[in-house]
């Protein structure tokens, strides 16, 4: 898949799952559900133990059902080693040139963290194709808004502070796809084995997405 491709199917997805679980045992019944759920954009990041070898075993066994990603990398020898592993996006903390020119060589969908304008500008005039703003927490829906008067063009993915209540917000106020972690799966849900509320958490995210999306579209018909 190439990295045009890969980034139309992330912009089409809406969502993309961020893992960053302790427990690597109980990673691929999360991946089921959240397939289930229709996301299929999955981020494992350099958290979790064992990364590397978690993503090549996702893509060996999931092939092209979905598109698994890695998150929360921060220096161009992971990233070269993560692509041979099969990651098909990079999602960085920071920005990073090296990151960038990387991914751009391998033909890799590149996400780097950005909080400024000036970054995002920055990083999007390297050869970002999406900027991760981080901490979204801190800035909320109304950034993004106030972002796309300048930058009507910068694909921007909100991570932190999004959940399965407000993600039609997000979309809204200008984001092409979100990131999501714990609002899609907690421990709790995971040590009660409750795969089922994981993917109907899913479902919800993605319907929610969709119709935020219905509604932008009949406004500007």
């Amino acid at each position: 898949m190439s990295r045009s491709e890969t980034l139309e199917k992330i912009i089409s997805n809406g969502a993309i799952a961020v893992i960053r679980l302790k427990d690597e045992s109980c990673i691929q019944n999360v991946v089921n559900a959240l397939i289930k759920g229709n996301i299929k954009c999955i981020e494992i990041t350099m958290t979790v133990p064992n990364a590397r070898e978690i993503i090549a075993n996702l893509v060996s066994e999931f092939k092209n059902s979905i598109i698994l990603g890695a998150g929360t990398v921060t220096n161009s020898l992971d990233v070269e080693q993560l692509i041979a592993k099969g990651a098909k996006f990079i999602v960085s903390p920071i920005l990073n040139y090296d990151i960038i020119k990387v991914c751009n060589k391998s033909d890799v969908v590149c996400m780097p963290g950005c909080f400024t304008p000036t970054e995002i500008f920055n990083a999007w005039n390297s050869g970002a194709d999406m900027i991760k703003v981080f901490p979204a927490t801190s800035l909320g829906p109304r950034y993004f808004k106030d972002l796309s008067a300048p930058f009507p063009d910068i694909k921007l993915v909100p991570t932190g502070g999004v959940t399965i209540e407000n993600v039609g917000e997000w979309i809204l106020s200008g984001a092409s796809a979100v990131g999501v972690g714990s609002n899609l799966f907690d421990m709790k849900t995971i040590l009660e084995n409750n795969y089922g509320e994981i993917t109907r958490r899913a479902e919800q995210l993605i319907k929610n997405i969709q119709d935020a999306r219905r509604s932008m579209n009949q406004k500007k018909e």
